[in-house]
């Protein structure tokens, strides 16, 4: 809320070292049309990747950790085990639901407290409503020792204080006044120093800039995981958020750090957008990538083995493959039913 006040935004200078940053993202984001038309295969292949780096990374910041087997079984509909399989499973339902329907779904406080309440909604926490108590962001030092690196808005503040941010988001970006590449990182700073909830407040800020993109026409967290790349610079993260946070409640912070780091994250997503694609498409459609799985798997393989080195690919297709070869008399059964094995003949 404090980086909308007309006198803090009104003031915001972008240094000119910055505009290039700017000027590379949108030019990105003209190349995006151009690939989903060319590279559907490759795109959809990256889609499933992405959802699941998505889940894993979003939730291991926060301590949330799950074996990576079983983060792909949640989305193949596994049923979660435990604590932290709840919250994964929360997190891939809200990020479906983005995907699916960010078209639908403009910036309001309700879907704020729906991707709240679909985060938690496998868990016994309450959900889906605004922190009843103070809170404060705590840091763990190296000697075990903690400290309050920063004191959020008081929850008696907290519904005033989102209704405004939510409103002057919209109302700045609906007269144009500023580009979204700088209203949607100062969106997510303020919504971080109001800290709105007693739990989830990193992963719902990190599905808002998801959705909040999408709104703005940069899709590239669609395709490659913005949580994946946040968690690998986690401590650039928390330094920057903690140098733009400082003197928030005034009204004086200094939110460029913030923003260098958003914009750092997403030329790094598509710098590696453009790099899987040329990959994915070197590799050929997903028959292709099918064909020459089975040539390099270890003897003998399954269709469920097929399938986890071609994730992306269904079941359909992996039989119409298997079959196809053994027509041609490249591979044969090793016994009858949906689990037999497989082998290559003269191997």
């Amino acid at each position: 809320m404090k980086s909308f006040e007309e006198n803090y935004i009104k003031n915001l200078f972008i240094p000119p070292e910055m505009i290039p940053n700017l000027t590379a993202l949108t030019e990105f984001k003209g190349k995006e049309t151009l690939y989903q038309r060319q590279s559907r295969d490759a795109l959809e292949t990256m889609l499933q990747i992405a959802k699941i780096e998505s889940a894993e990374s979003s939730n291991r910041i926060e301590g949330v950790i799950v074996p990576h087997k079983r983060v792909e079984a949640l989305f193949k509909s596994s049923t979660p085990k435990n604590r932290s399989e709840q919250e994964v499973a929360g997190y891939r339902d809200a990020l479906a639901r983005i995907h699916e329907m960010h078209q639908g779904m403009p910036l309001s406080n309700n879907v704020v407290l729906m991707l709240h309440s679909m985060l938690f909604k496998y868990t016994t926490i309450k959900s889906g409503e605004w922190k009843k108590g103070d809170n404060e962001i705590i840091e763990k030092l190296p000697d075990g020792s903690e400290r309050t690196r920063f004191k959020p808005v008081p929850a008696f503040q907290t519904p005033p204080y989102m209704e405004t941010l939510v409103k002057e988001y919209n109302r700045y970006l609906e007269k144009s006044r500023m580009e979204p590449l700088i209203l949607i990182p100062l969106f997510v700073l303020d919504f971080l120093c109001v800290h709105p909830f007693n739990d989830g407040n990193g992963r719902v800020a990190r599905l808002l800039t998801l959705l909040l993109l999408y709104h703005a026409g940069f899709n590239v967290g669609k395709y490659i995981s913005l949580e994946r790349i946040i968690e690998q610079s986690k401590e650039t993260y928390y330094e920057a958020l903690y140098d733009s946070s400082q003197k928030w409640h005034q009204g004086k912070h200094n939110s460029l750090p913030w923003l260098r780091y958003f914009f750092g994250v997403l030329t790094a997503a598509y710098k590696e957008f453009e790099a899987r694609v040329g990959v994915f498409k070197e590799q050929g459609t997903k028959t292709e990538r099918l064909t020459k799985a089975v040539r390099r798997l270890d003897q003998p393989f399954s269709a469920s083995d097929l399938q986890e080195a071609c994730p992306d690919a269904k079941i359909d297709l992996i039989r119409k493959v298997l079959k196809d070869m053994r027509k041609s008399g490249e591979i044969e059964p090793m016994g009858l039913g949906r689990y037999a094995k497989w082998r290559r003949v003269g191997k």
